[in-house]
Formats: C-alpha cells, sequence, structure tokens
C-alpha cells in the first residue's frame, strides 16, 4: 500500500439507527486504513447523533455531512464525490449502510483498481461467483431482467447496472460532468456507469453475495424502479448528441 494514498467510503443514510454504529466500527475494525464519509439526510431517527457521538472516537477518520431532507440517493453521492475531490482521495468507494454489501468486500473492490488497473470496480452480484440471499425469486427476476435491458439499450458490458457498491479512482469522478447526470433515485447508478464506459474508462465487476437488509426499512420503491427503467433510452439517446466530460 502506497503510505501516500487516502480512501474515503461514502454512505448516505437515512433512519439507519440500528445499522450506523455497527457499520461505522466494522469499516474501521478492517485491515485497510478506509475514512468514512456519511451523509445524512435529517434522519428524525437520530442517526446523525450516533455519527457525531463516534466522530470523537474516530478523529479525522470519520466524517459526517447533514442534509435537510431526503433529497435524493444520486444527490447524496454527488455531495460526497466532490467533498471527496477537494479533500484530495485518491480512491472512492461508496456503499449502503444495511449490511447488504458486505464490509469485507471493500479491501477486494478497492484491490481491483489499486492493483488490477480497473479505473472503476463494482461489487457484482450477476457475475460468476455473485448472489443474492433473502429475495423472493420474482424480485430476483425483476432486477436481473431490468440489468439486462439496461446492456441492451446501453450496449454497456456490466451485468449488475443498478449496483451501489463501487470504487472509483480519484480520475473518474474528476472527469464526469455531474452536472449532465438526470436520475437522482437508482438510476443514478446506471447513468453514472453508462458515463463513466463512454469516457472510456475499464470497468471491472468484482463478484459480491448481496444480503437483503436484517433491520431498518428498505427504501425501494416502485417510483425508484420506473426511474432506473423507464429513463434508460433517454439516457443512451440524449449521450448521441452530449457526452458527459466535465469541461474545464
Amino acid at each position: 500500500m502506497n503510505a501516500t494514498e487516502k480512501t474515503i467510503v461514502i454512505i448516505p443514510t437515512y433512519n439507519e439507527k440500528e445499522n450506523i454504529e455497527k457499520m461505522i466500527e466494522k469499516v474501521f475494525s478492517l485491515a485497510y486504513p478506509f475514512h468514512l464519509l456519511i451523509i445524512d439526510d435529517g434522519s428524525p431517527d437520530g442517526t446523525a447523533s450516533i455519527v457525531k457521538k463516534l466522530q470523537e472516537k474516530y478523529i479525522d477518520k470519520l466524517f459526517l455531512i447533514e442534509r435537510t431532507g431526503k433529497l435524493g440517493l444520486g444527490t447524496a453521492y454527488i455531495t460526497g464525490f466532490r467533498w471527496a475531490l477537494e479533500q484530495n482521495y485518491d480512491y472512492i468507494m461508496e456503499m449502503d449502510c444495511d449490511f447488504s454489501h458486505n464490509p469485507d468486500d471493500l479491501i477486494r473492490l478497492l484491490d481491483a483498481c489499486r492493483i488490477d488497473g480497473a479505473d472503476m470496480s463494482i461489487g457484482s452480484r450477476y457475475v460468476k461467483g455473485g448472489d443474492i440471499k433473502n429475495w423472493p425469486f420474482s424480485r430476483k427476476l425483476i432486477s436481473y431482467g431490468g440489468s439486462v435491458y439496461v446492456r441492451l439499450i446501453t450496449w454497456i458490458g456490466i451485468k449488475d447496472t443498478t449496483a451501489g457498491f463501487v470504487c472509483y479512482k480519484r480520475k473518474v469522478i474528476d472527469s464526469i460532468d455531474f452536472n449532465k447526470i438526470g436520475y437522482v433515485g437508482y438510476g443514478f447508478q446506471i447513468e453514472v456507469k453508462f458515463a463513466a464506459y463512454k469516457l472510456g474508462f475499464k470497468l471491472k465487476e468484482v463478484p459480491i453475495l448481496f444480503v437483503d437488509r436484517i433491520e431498518g426499512v428498505s427504501k425501494m420503491s416502485k417510483g425508484i424502479i420506473k426511474e432506473a427503467i423507464v429513463g434508460v433510452v433517454a439516457m443512451q439517446w440524449n449521450s448521441f448528441f452530449n457526452d458527459y466530460k466535465k469541461r474545464a
């Protein structure tokens, strides 16, 4: 490991008091010195207060941005990305707080970029070795079918296009004009991968076991699924006329 490199893990939260302390403690127990940025959208259950208390223990490693109200998953990540660039992080990662993403896999995703040469690594449920636990067959079918649909429309060679467990090299985040990203829900995950693909970056899928949340309430809704699927055609069409590259 390069002693000067820095890696931040961004975790958006809304009402995650059952999970947030366990997640923070787990990430900081790993063999790699990750930093954490929690972006809380005004959780009424006191999630942010738990983070603030833990900041006393993890000085200069645990950071918190509090926002007012539910402003969308995509805007949370964009806020985190911009903060991470300002703080000169070399690798920027994203994951959920509910343990559907196993924190132990953070190092595998990071190594895909640090060692294996990927510009963006994706924790994938749908490549060989990946799987889903605690989902009914109907939900698996909808999710997998949606990913197939996205690949057909966009021609992107990624099997898990809606995955939210990702590692980026700094240059990927620094190259994308996020003002051109049109989606704020789960469609955001598709569009950022699409933007990285269109800009010529190397994307690599890393197999993971996705485990549906045990504690707390799922944020998935029919509206989120509709946004992620219906807007894909428009996203591809618009890309023929405008790219995602940030201009100087």
